[in-house]
């Protein structure tokens, strides 16, 4: 399995499809966005950030995963 036959057709053939491949999944991944709706293909909106000792306590003290 091993022979340089073998290598020799990987490097040339199968090699060369997987990465024409892998180019064409990303182009299609990143194509798709032209079809979306108009409101999905915006970015999403980013809120405001509190880190104010206060929030981060408040937060800690009502999450469920920290009690």
């Amino acid at each position: 399995m091993s022979s340089p036959i073998f290598m020799a057709f990987f490097r040339q053939y199968i090699a060369p499809l997987f990465i024409v491949l892998i180019f064409l999944v990303a182009l299609l991944a990143v194509s798709a966005r032209a079809f979306l709706p108009t409101d999905m293909a915006q970015p999403a909106p980013i809120e405001a950030v509190d880190a104010s000792p206060q929030s981060v306590s408040q937060t800690l003290a009502t999450s469920p995963a920290y009690a």
